[in-house]
């Protein structure tokens, strides 16, 4: 896999567990609608089928990801 690509895949993995966490947040935290979680547990889905596509071992990936953040 071409290196653009992997970083692609990376941030696009990044952005649908962010997303995931955050709409549950609004929920919770901001009376967001409770319709939030829907797309929250789309994005998370998502999140796991991309963590499938990584062309290393994605847990190690995102643990130096956790690192950094």
């Amino acid at each position: 896999m071409p290196p653009i690509a992997t970083l692609g895949l990376f941030v696009t993995t990044a952005v649908a567990e962010i997303l995931g966490c955050y709409l549950p947040y609004l929920w919770l935290k901001r009376g967001g609608s409770p319709w939030l979680l829907i797309p929250a547990a789309m994005s998370l889905a998502a999140f796991a089928w991309l963590l499938t596509l990584h062309p290393t071992a994605a847990g190690r990936v995102y643990a130096a990801y956790g690192v950094f953040t």
